[in-house]
């Protein structure tokens, strides 16, 4: 039997407005990855009013996505995209440089691509 890891994991602290979220995505992502990890983004921001979040992705053991999760992942961003100030993904692939890239379109902050997980929290802490 095959046992294949996926998901992410979330880590959230808050100091009055600002948010600082570390997400770690293993595998390939799912729709009900998104099912559960959605509400606890949402709620974490929904409860502060214009809340600034500065956001640490760890796609380092990052596979892909699923066709659907894909689509979870960038409505995410979309509705939250005036609350992400910066944004930091930390992998070590190619795509993953160029979805960064792309990130930019749809989020009204920064989205900066590091191979070097010192270097995206110093940038964060800029």
């Amino acid at each position: 039997m095959v046992h294949t890891t996926h998901g992410l994991s979330i880590g959230i602290e808050r100091a009055g407005r600002e948010f600082f979220l570390k997400l770690k995505a293993v595998g390939t992502l799912t729709h009900d990855d998104y099912k559960v990890i959605t509400p606890m983004i949402d709620s974490a921001l929904g409860e502060v009013k214009h809340p600034i979040a500065n956001v640490l992705i760890d796609a380092s053991e990052l596979e892909g996505w699923e066709l659907r999760a894909a689509w979870d992942d960038l409505k995410l961003g979309v509705r939250h995209s005036k609350e992400f100030n910066k944004i930091a993904i930390y992998g070590n692939q190619e795509w993953q440089a160029r979805m960064a890239k792309i990130g930019n379109w749809f989020i009204s902050g920064e989205v900066q691509y590091y191979e070097n997980a010192t270097a995206a929290i110093d940038w964060l802490d800029e």
